[in-house]
């Protein structure tokens, strides 16, 4: 693709900025500490601002955009629907609609082939945990601490990182509990098998404590995202699998963020070898480029609504651009085989050049992903593992890692920043030079991080 051409239009970006401060409320912020960049464009792996800059996005939006920005063949299939069928209640057969569900089922594991569309991630998550509810006739839910499932009620309640303290009402109906993480095990493991063996004999205590006839359903991210990438130890999922199976609890992957091709593979569970009762899905399903996400139910919880009415809808489900988005961007992974370009980068570019990243710069304490789903763990000490910022840091005490970014994008990377983690994250379909050039940018930037440890 070549490289467009940025004009500078500073004029339009400073109208820009003064519109968006004086009416657009932004999620996750104080909105008086905030400056929001300005975005003129964007198109593949870069966008760019009005001033000229032009950025590789290793964030991918906010891990979304898998198969860049403005994809044509996308862009082309949104205005083609909106001529003919822009938008339709949900209660009709659309014929976008159920290609998108046939696409996605003919790829998710299992028999995980009926699609329940919403608008995101957390919708997805709230509706799957209302299906496992509803189907077993129990309450409680189980989620791991270090998650993150959505903004929604139910799903910040399920979510185990500090976005959920403002708004936790006790979290009535959630247990949490530790998954498996070496790198910071809080089960004293000292190797995989034993971190695996130590998590699943923690999660059957938490059950039995618990009461298992009293849990729903079990919900895990696949891999973590947000919370930094901790590929679970081989066995794990399958444990957690077998003994859902033992206490009748319904098992709800996660792939809001793993899914449609971030980790190499259509979707994360393939790596681990699991099928799960229930899957949410959003961002990669249409690379966000209209909202979509969407609960894949396995026949047997289906079943369960076959005469009996699913108490949950929207007034968008399925909706007819969203889903014209969907067909259109899985059949340009398909044919552009995106989700092998996702496994070789993450083979033999981003994997090698993390890790010889980590042997050059102390303040790198492990690199952790697979495809192009990756976290650096930013530590002041190799040896103690102390994060380069404390947990949830902000103000002053967050400098390090502000400074770091800051490098970053001076260096024509954005960055995907959490805590005292980067994540190397770009779109599916980044070309090997794109990728080396964020290698180069975090390089430069590591050097930055690195006058920060001890």
């Amino acid at each position: 693709m070549t490289p467009h051409v940025v004009e500078p239009d500073p004029q339009a970006g400073a109208a820009v900025k003064a519109a968006d401060r004086a009416h657009v409320f932004h999620s996750w912020s104080a909105q008086g500490l905030i400056d929001p960049l300005a975005v003129a464009g964007a198109e593949g792996s870069y966008f760019w601002d009005y001033d000229g800059n032009r950025y590789l996005d290793f964030s991918s939006g906010l891990v979304y955009t898998n198969i860049g920005y403005q994809h044509p063949r996308v862009v082309a299939a949104i205005q083609e629907q909106a001529a003919k069928l822009a938008t339709f209640a949900p209660a009709f057969a659309v014929d976008v609609r159920s290609e998108a569900a046939r696409l996605i089922a003919e790829r998710t594991p299992g028999d995980l082939d009926k699609i329940f569309f919403t608008n995101g991630g957390a919708e997805a998550v709230e509706n799957a945990v209302r299906m496992a509810r509803l189907h077993t006739g129990r309450t409680k839910v189980l989620s791991a601490y270090r998650s993150y499932h959505g903004a929604t009620s139910t799903a910040i309640n399920l979510t185990g990182d500090p976005r959920r303290w403002a708004s936790d009402s006790g979290t009535a109906g959630v247990v949490r509990f530790w998954a498996p993480f070496l790198y910071r095990s809080p089960f004293y493991a000292t190797t995989e098998a034993e971190e695996c063996a130590r998590a699943l004999q923690h999660l059957e205590d938490t059950i039995a404590f618990e009461g298992p006839a009293t849990i729903a359903a079990i919900i895990l991210e696949t891999v973590p995202g947000t919370a930094g990438i901790m590929t679970p130890p081989p066995g794990y999922l399958t444990g957690v699998r077998e003994i859902c199976d033992r206490y009748g609890i319904v098992f709800i992957l996660d792939e809001v963020m793993a899914g449609f091709g971030r980790t190499g593979k259509w979707f994360a569970s393939e790596h681990f070898d699991v099928v799960p009762d229930l899957m949410t899905f959003a961002k990669g399903v249409n690379s966000g480029y209209v909202p979509l996400g969407g609960v894949a139910i396995n026949a047997e919880i289906a079943a369960t609504f076959d005469k009996r009415p699913f108490p949950g809808g929207l007034t968008y489900s399925g909706h007819p651009l969203a889903c014209a988005a969907a067909v259109a961007t899985i059949q340009v992974m398909a044919d552009e085989k995106v989700v092998e370009n996702a496994a070789h980068i993450g083979e033999n570019v981003l994997g090698p050049g993390l890790r010889e990243l980590a042997e050059r710069h102390p303040s790198v304490g492990e690199v952790r992903g697979m495809g192009v789903f990756w976290a650096l763990d930013l530590v002041k000490n190799r040896e103690t593992r102390e994060p380069l910022v404390p947990y949830n840091a902000a103000g002053e005490a967050n400098a390090p890692m502000a400074a770091f970014g800051a490098a970053l994008k001076k260096n024509g990377l954005w960055p995907f920043i959490n805590m005292n983690r980067t994540h190397a994250v770009p779109a599916c379909n980044v070309t090997e030079a794109e990728a080396k050039e964020g290698l180069a940018a975090l390089d430069a930037a590591l050097s930055v991080a690195d006058t920060h440890t001890v």
